[in-house]
Formats: C-alpha cells, structure tokens, sequence
C-alpha cells in the first residue's frame, strides 16, 4: 500500500478510536451524573428509594422528566414544603387519576356537562391538600418552638456555640422540627452562614413566632448580648402564644366546618334532583340558559365558601 493509504487508514483507525472512547466518556459520565442524581434524591427522600423506609419510588421514569419541566419544580417544591413522603411523579399521577376518575363519575352520576367542572375541582383540591399539609406542618413546628427554644438557650448557657446548639436541638427533637433543624446544620456544616441558612428556614415555614425567634438568633450572632435570657423570655412568650392559638382553633371549628358544609349542600341538592327526576340535569344543562345557570349557582357556592373561609381567619 502507497503512504497516502497508511496514512489514510490510520486516521480512520484513530478517529474511530476516538469515537469510541468519546462515547464511553459521554456514556459513564452520564451514568454518574444519575447516580448522584438518585442519590441526592434519596437523601431528601425523592429519589428510587426513600430515605425513611426505604420504599421503591414508583413513576421514577416520569418523575425524572417531569422535574425538568417548571410545573415539576414547582409540585416538588411544594411537596418539600408539606413533608409528604411523595414524589413529584408519583404526586402528579395520583392526582391525574383523581381528575379523570372525578370526571367520569361526575358525567354519569349528573349530567355529561358537570364531567370538565368535577376535574376542575378535583385539580383544585390538589392545590387545597398541598396547602392544608404545608400549613399543618407549619402548625406542628410552631407548636415545637417554645422546645427548640428552651434547648437553645439551655445549650448556649452551657457554654456551646450556636451552631453546636442547632445541631443538638435538632437530635433532640422530632419532626418537623428536628428534620427542619438538621437541614439547618447540615447547611451551617457546608459553609453557609446563619443568617442565610435561617433566613430560608423563615421562608420555608412563615410563621411570625419563627420570624421572631429567627431575629433573635441572628441579632444575637452579630451583635452578641445575653441571648441566654432573650432565649428564655422568649420561651415564655411562645408559650402563652401556643395556648391562644389552640383556643382561637378551638373556637373557630365550627366556623371552618360551615364552610365546607355549605357547597355538599349544594352537591348534595343536585343528586337529590338527579335521583327524584331522572335525566333533569342533563335537560337542563343540554341549553346555553341552563349552563350558564348552573355555573352561576356553582360561582356562588365558591364564593359563599371563600367568604366564610376568610370570615373565620384570625391571625395571631
């Protein structure tokens, strides 16, 4: 063979080489990237496996694609938010399952037109759950507050630091506030600094006793002073808080339960119809008169059902 030709063959030879080992390289590098993905993932109890349990993770597939997508991070920032031990896959195939199941039941329990208003509703009450977990968590820290303040100032008044005290309150207490507590130490054990790390604590869990509590700590860390007694007289005063808000939740039950009284009410009217008079609501809601209607007396409903809502909300 001419020189040309060796030549020729070897650049072949080296590009295929070439290829192979850059598709190696691509194909390993992106097998870690997924492990450490998943593995990130277990950590915060999102990945295949579960940090607590560890049970398989189903949709994992979906989960991967969906979290890539802005409706994704936004369902598994609220999920993180709630505690819930979901996925964002798993949580958007539940509630996709519900919307249809609620669409199918609605068209054959009432009338074909009410089948789009029940999916609605039932994408809605998702949003609803994601809000009541969110603030039942935010109700159970604040309840543990006067605690996680009782043993910071019992730390600090030991002569530990305010970092060494975060990590030990956040061993001695439970959820949520020992896993709210150990994501702050873990945070403070990577580099990040107090205030930032609070400071995101505050705005994961608003809650004014946070906020005070959040204050006193980082005022503390700048200035310095007696955060001992601070500590202390703030425990009391979270105290006193926690008693009034269980007494202003005590008061306002039956309030809270008119409010989602009233639109069964109205559900229940238009089985009651449905079932004296077969097929009234598909005549009815069969003209543009009827439709509009019935989406009126449903506008109503809600409204009646947010006014209520907003009537018994007491801030603290």
């Amino acid at each position: 063979m001419s020189e040309r030709t060796l030549i020729a063959l070897g650049a072949t030879l080296l590009t295929c080489a070439l290829a192979v080992a850059g598709l190696h390289a691509y194909a390993s590098g992106r097998a870690q990237r997924r492990a450490l993905v998943d593995r990130l993932d277990g950590l915060s109890g999102a990945g295949p496996y579960g940090a607590a349990g560890g049970r398989v993770r189903r949709f994992a597939g979906l989960d991967r694609r969906l979290r890539r997508t802005r409706l994704g991070r936004a369902i598994h920032l609220r999920l993180s938010a709630t505690g819930l031990d979901l996925t964002a896959g798993e949580f958007f195939t539940y509630v996709l399952a519900v919307v249809v199941a609620l669409w199918l039941i609605a068209s054959a329990a009432l009338a074909p037109f009410f089948g789009p208003i029940a999916g609605l509703v039932g994408a809605w009450g998702a949003v609803i759950f994601l809000n009541w977990q969110r603030q039942k968590r935010i109700e159970a820290f604040i309840s543990q507050l006067p605690d996680v303040a009782r043993l910071l100032a019992n730390a600090t008044a030991a002569g530990l630091a305010l970092r060494t005290s975060l990590a030990m309150a956040a061993e001695e207490l439970e959820a949520p506030a020992g896993e709210e507590l150990s994501m702050v130490a873990d945070q403070l054990s990577l580099g990040r600094t107090i205030d930032d790390t609070l400071g995101e604590l505050a705005e994961r869990l608003p809650s004014r006793e946070l906020v005070v509590l959040v204050t006193t700590l980082v005022l503390a860390n700048k200035a310095g002073g007696s955060v001992v007694s601070s500590l202390r007289n703030l425990t009391q005063t979270l105290e006193d808080r926690k008693e009034t808000r269980r007494e202003i939740r005590t008061m306002l039950a039956e309030v809270n339960a008119t409010a989602f009284t009233v639109p069964l009410l109205g559900l229940g009217s238009l089985l009651l119809i449905n079932s004296s008079n077969a097929g009234a609501l598909a005549r009815v809601t069969g003209s543009p008169v009827g439709q509009i209607l019935i989406l009126v007396s449903l506008g109503l409903y809600g409204i009646g059902f947010f006014v209520i809502r907003r009537l018994g909300k007491i801030e603290v």
